[in-house]
């Protein structure tokens, strides 16, 4: 099984994470894109900040990927997770997945996504026009 997990305080690379899946065997690969968007529960976000516990982060995602490499029959993963400031439009997380089926790469990605809001020791900061508010992963 080919797992590969990333923690970086810099920008991430879509490409860089869809040539990691990429397999001979798959017949589908499916990318989750996060993006940092520009209004929150009605708020208007300025920029996020992202911090992590990198060692058990890595530990959970590559959990994650594992699971999910098992469960949905996977060719490959990938989990790639930005740390540190963040503006509007930039990627604070990619998820891709290679399958020789495409529904089982997109149920992989939308577990991996969930699964790691809930588990992954990561918290953002949203900082606001009118204040800002640390906050888990989670939505």
């Amino acid at each position: 099984m080919e797992i590969d997990i990333i923690i970086s305080d810099q920008p991430l690379d879509v490409q860089s994470c869809l040539n990691k899946v990429a397999d001979n065997a798959a017949g589908g690969i499916d990318i989750f894109v996060g993006t940092v968007r520009e209004w929150t529960r009605g708020r208007k976000v300025v920029r996020l900040e992202f911090e992590a516990y990198e060692k058990m982060a890595v530990q959970e995602m590559r959990k994650i990927a594992e699971k999910a490499v098992d469960e949905y029959e996977l060719c490959k993963m990938a989990i790639y997770h930005r740390v540190g400031r963040l503006d509007i439009g930039e990627i604070p997380v990619i998820i891709a997945a290679s399958a020789p089926h495409r529904g089982a790469a997109f149920e992989a990605c939308r577990y991996a996504i969930d699964t790691l809001k809930e588990t992954v020791p990561i918290w953002k900061k949203e900082i606001f026009s009118d204040g800002e508010v640390w906050v888990s992963a989670t939505p």
